[in-house]
C-alpha cells in the first residue's frame, strides 16, 4: 500500500481510517465479497459481528448476550445493513457483611457492506439464544453462456 498516510484530525492521528482503507486493499486483492464493518463510536462494549455468504444467502450474525428481540433494530439502506441496540446490564451482590451493585448502559451500532445485488428488500432476521441472525438473498449466479467459436483451417 505505497503512499498510504495516517491522516490527522485536529492534531490527531486516525488510525481507524489506516484500518478501513487497509481492509478495502486485502478485500481488493483477494476478492470474494467485500465486506466492510464500521462501528458508531462507543465506550465499552460493542457486539462481535461475523458475515459470510452461503446456500444463496449472505448471513450476519452478531453476538447480544443479556438482549433480547425487543432491545435490537435491523435496518437495511442501500447496500449497508445496520444493527442497533442498546444494552442494560445489572449485577448485585448480596452478602451478610456487604452489597454491590454495578450498572453498565450503552448503545452500539454495526454496519454491514452488503455484497452488491444482495436484495436488502427481502432481508430476515432471527434472535436466538443471544444471537441475531440477518439473512439477505444473493442474486442467482448467472450461467456462462456457451458460445460456440468457429475453427478455421490455418
Amino acid at each position: 500500500m505505497a503512499g498510504t498516510t495516517l491522516t490527522r484530525n485536529g492534531g490527531k492521528l486516525e488510525p481507524f481510517g489506516m484500518m478501513r482503507r487497509l481492509s478495502s486493499e486485502m478485500d481488493r486483492l483477494f476478492g470474494g465479497f467485500p465486506v466492510a464493518f464500521t462501528d458508531t463510536p462507543f465506550e465499552g462494549w460493542a457486539p462481535e459481528v461475523e458475515a459470510f455468504a452461503k446456500d444463496g444467502q449472505f448471513v450476519v450474525r452478531a453476538d447480544l448476550p443479556g438482549l433480547s428481540d425487543k432491545d435490537v433494530k435491523v435496518e437495511v439502506l442501500g447496500r449497508r445493513l445496520t444493527i442497533r441496540g442498546e444494552r442494560t446490564q445489572e449485577k448485585e451482590t448480596k452478602e451478610a457483611d456487604y452489597y454491590a451493585s454495578e450498572r453498565s448502559y450503552g448503545a452500539f451500532a454495526r454496519s454491514v457492506l452488503l455484497p452488491e445485488g444482495a436484495n436488502g428488500d427481502h432481508a430476515t432476521a432471527t434472535f436466538k439464544q443471544g444471537v441475531l441472525e440477518v439473512q439477505v438473498p444473493l442474486p442467482a449466479a448467472a450461467a456462462p453462456a456457451a458460445k460456440s467459436v468457429e475453427v478455421k483451417s490455418a
